[in-house]
């Protein structure tokens, strides 16, 4: 009787242990994350809610900059310089609920021009880089009367001039606040703080729950294991 070849050190068991291997090595990164988070220094950049006029006074974490997003007549726009450890809407948000008739209530509509409700909200001192202070404990609110085609960063710059940005046109200064710096990491920063007039829904990652990303690192590598197993125990019938 021909007896039958040793299995190849590249079969089945092998291979299911290089499955467990990279799964532990993406699991123990998923536990290091949070030792390893950092938070920021910078100006968040918030939708209002509800969609124009922001009726439900909420605010959204924006999808696009303010150098590209175009709020249409009737919006709301938030700022919020603050260190916040999350980005989206577990960072810090404006302290001011998003309300357009509050902000542009008493401006009249004018033909050929946009109204845009902006709250800036410079954030508290303990937020704020050393040797500064926030140029105002409360937000700031303003209605931007500006071009139909305007970008949100043109119609701040309307009422809050000077702006300051760095080379990749990130949103550094609001009134010249900070003078210095922009989105700087910072360890072992603080949770967001100040809390937003109506909480956020919740994230996907909230709780300290694993980000989609890893979630999407495990399964594709066990799918890569499942599918190097299956091919072994053809080759092997």
């Amino acid at each position: 009787m021909r007896r039958r070849p040793p299995p190849h050190p590249r079969g089945p068991a092998a291979r299911v242990v290089a499955f467990a291997l990279a799964l532990g090595t993406v699991l123990s990164l998923l536990a290091a994350g949070p030792a390893l988070a950092a938070g920021y220094r910078y100006w968040s950049f918030w939708d209002g809610a509800g969609g124009s006029g922001g009726t439900d006074g909420r605010w959204t974490y924006a999808t696009q900059g303010p150098s590209t997003a175009r709020p249409a007549d009737g919006s709301v726009q938030g700022f919020r310089f603050a260190v916040s450890k999350d980005a989206g809407n577990e960072a810090a948000q404006p302290r001011t609920p998003a309300d357009f008739a509050a902000v542009c209530g008493a401006t009249a509509p004018a033909e050929g021009r946009k109204r845009v409700a902006l709250v800036v909200d410079f954030g508290v001192p303990a937020d704020s880089p050393a040797g500064e202070a926030p140029p105002r404990e409360t937000p700031r609110t303003a209605c931007a009367q500006v071009a139909p085609d305007a970008t949100t960063a043109e119609a701040l710059a309307a009422v809050a001039k000077p702006l300051r940005y760095n080379g990749a046109a990130l949103l550094c200064a609001i009134s010249g606040y900070p003078k210095q710096g922009c989105g700087e990491p910072m360890e072992d920063a603080p949770a967001a703080t100040g809390s937003p007039s109506a909480a956020p829904s919740p994230t996907a990652s909230a709780g300290g729950g694993p980000s989609a990303g890893l979630l999407a690192g495990i399964a594709a590598v066990a799918a890569l294991a499942a599918a190097g197993i299956w091919q072994s125990r053809r080759r092997n019938r």
